[in-house]
């Protein structure tokens, strides 16, 4: 059976859980408290070289790790990655933008306020916001003309683009302002499987 170690407040691993539950994939899910430095092991640094969540263990015990890696894993061949050249580096630009442009300033931005930081971080959060919000403006632009980031219909890009951005409230971000992005995420959440991000996929075991 798939191994998925992950964290509870974790976007990037909350993409994976998605994923496998609209795959219908059966997986054991190890939460991991990074806190307490479980990322840090031995153990974990044999799974992941670069100490993070999420990790796919593969049956035969070799790991996959990165979400966008671990997501064209296991959309290999099935509706949601396109089998077209074009359309797929399309998809895998998207999940390039994602990282580099919307992840970090959102992330870090929710878990200041998460944690009770806001305050004592409050000059970093007013900096993570101003490149967030250049990266949002991006996407709810393409979105004003297109009803999905690719081609006609819900790839992965969709799943990992909108994961974090759904998010993006919880650090403060002002989401009205963006009305495309609104309606989007509406889409991606009434796609066949979706979950929230604290529920249980029907394919978890324990």
């Amino acid at each position: 059976m798939l191994r998925l170690y992950d964290s509870r407040y974790s976007g990037n691993s909350w993409k994976i859980r998605i994923m496998l539950n609209q795959l219908e994939l059966p997986f054991e899910r190890r939460t991991l408290d990074l806190a307490a430095g479980e990322t840090k092991t031995p153990s974990f640094l044999e799974l992941n070289r670069f100490a993070r969540i999420p990790v796919l263990q593969l049956e035969d015990g070799r790991t996959i790790v990165e979400s966008a890696a671990i997501l064209l894993h296991l959309a290999e061949g099935t509706k949601y990655l396109p089998s077209d050249p074009y359309l797929r580096s399309q998809v895998t630009g998207w999940l390039f933008f994602e990282q580099g442009d919307l992840q970090r300033p959102i992330a870090l931005a929710r878990v200041y306020h998460i944690r009770g930081l806001a305050d004592q971080m409050s000059q970093q959060i007013e900096r993570l916001h101003a490149d967030g919000y250049v990266g949002l403006e991006k996407v709810d632009r393409w979105l004003t003309t297109n009803r999905w980031l690719v081609d006609y219909r819900y790839t992965i890009a969709d799943l990992a683009v909108s994961a974090y951005v759904s998010l993006a409230s919880e650090g403060k971000f002002e989401m009205d302002r963006f009305p495309g992005i609104r309606q989007w995420i509406e889409r991606v959440k009434a796609e066949p499987g979706w979950l929230g991000i604290f529920d249980q996929s029907r394919f978890q075991a324990g």
